[in-house]
């Protein structure tokens, strides 16, 4: 089954703070994780941010799954994630 991506307003806002490289790397991994997430994905044990998060180098994608849909939440590297 083929999933798709939605971006929240805070997400697209930390994805244009990112750097060309950072987002073009995101951007093709996030692609090839459409078509099975959980196979990717890591539950979070605390909830307030998201249910799941995806690991990208330094980066992390925190998002929730809403029937075929990827809900990208937060985007940030995973020194400051955590923090906000």
């Amino acid at each position: 089954m083929k999933y798709r991506l939605v971006y929240t307003h805070r997400a697209i806002r930390d994805i244009d703070a990112l750097e060309l490289k950072v987002k073009q790397r995101i951007g093709k991994t996030l692609l090839r994780y459409e078509s099975d997430p959980l196979k990717y994905a890591e539950p979070l044990k605390q909830s307030e941010l998201g249910s799941y998060r995806f690991r990208i180098g330094d980066y992390r994608v925190i998002f929730d799954l809403e029937g075929v849909q990827i809900v990208v939440l937060r985007v940030g590297h995973r020194r400051e994630i955590y923090k906000r």
